[in-house]
């Protein structure tokens, strides 16, 4: 097993890439603290963990408030040890508005839950990683913080922080064995692209678009990017923007 006897604490674990992370990092071994803002659902995700034979625990954040990112660092660390791995994986979509007609609060709703809760992660799990002598950090970052995306100001600036907070921090503390990379996903099927396309169906000529592959990629294919960057198998991968995009920005 890639992660065995490993502690890792993923945010936004209750759907979605974060829920088949914490669901693919415990099969392979480790101890997983499932993080979310929805209880309800994270608390599915420790339970589908312990039915399947794993350890994890459900602990409800926000990552944008510091006070609860760095109670579920402390709690992690209390319940099973200091993380070897953070995913920093919980995000929002936020309003689609053209800059001018974009709100202040709209802008500073999404910056606050995708970048300023990857820089909180980070914040408080690095002190415990460096005491424990390395470890593994891995960024949601997007597609949509290299390219342009017309209505996507925030969503956008947010993705495109995270790649350059991710390539600062691996500079940082690779003296400490730490190393940090974000992934930089494309078109994935999860409950954000169906809020997106508002419960439709992906049309194809859509899907042509965005893919060469001619389809979305299933969050299960950025959990198995996510254990990469986790395990030893990445052990001389840091500061990097990992694209899994199934050649959208190639186009």
């Amino acid at each position: 097993m890639k992660l065995a006897n490993k502690i890792a604490m993923i945010t936004g674990a209750g759907s979605g890439m974060g829920k088949a992370a914490a669901i693919l990092f415990a099969k392979e071994g480790a101890r997983v603290a499932a993080v979310d803002v929805n209880e309800a659902q994270v608390k599915e995700t420790a339970a589908a963990i312990a039915a399947a034979g794993g350890h994890a625990i459900a602990i409800r954040a926000d990552v944008s408030k510091s006070d609860d990112a760095r109670r579920m660092v402390e709690e992690t660390a209390a319940k099973f040890g200091p993380p070897a791995g953070v995913y920093n994986n919980a995000g929002i979509e936020g309003d689609s508005n053209y800059i001018a007609n974009m709100t202040e609060e709209q802008f500073d709703h999404v910056i606050a839950i995708n970048l300023r809760g990857v820089f909180l992660g980070m914040k408080y799990a690095l002190p415990h990683m460096v005491k424990a002598g390395g470890g593994s950090i891995i960024n949601q970052a997007s597609i949509a913080g290299m390219i342009a995306v017309k209505g996507g100001a925030a969503y956008s600036a947010s993705k495109a922080g995270v790649i350059a907070l991710t390539r600062v921090a691996a500079l940082e503390y690779g003296r400490y064995n730490i190393r940090v990379n974000a992934i930089c996903p494309g078109a994935i099927e999860t409950p954000m692209a169906q809020r997106i396309r508002k419960g439709e169906p992906p049309k194809p000529r859509a899907l042509n678009r965005i893919s060469v592959f001619g389809r979305m990629a299933e969050a299960d294919e950025i959990a198995k990017v996510a254990l990469f960057l986790a395990s030893d198998d990445a052990s001389f991968a840091t500061g990097a923007p990992f694209v899994i995009d199934g050649g959208w920005t190639i186009s």
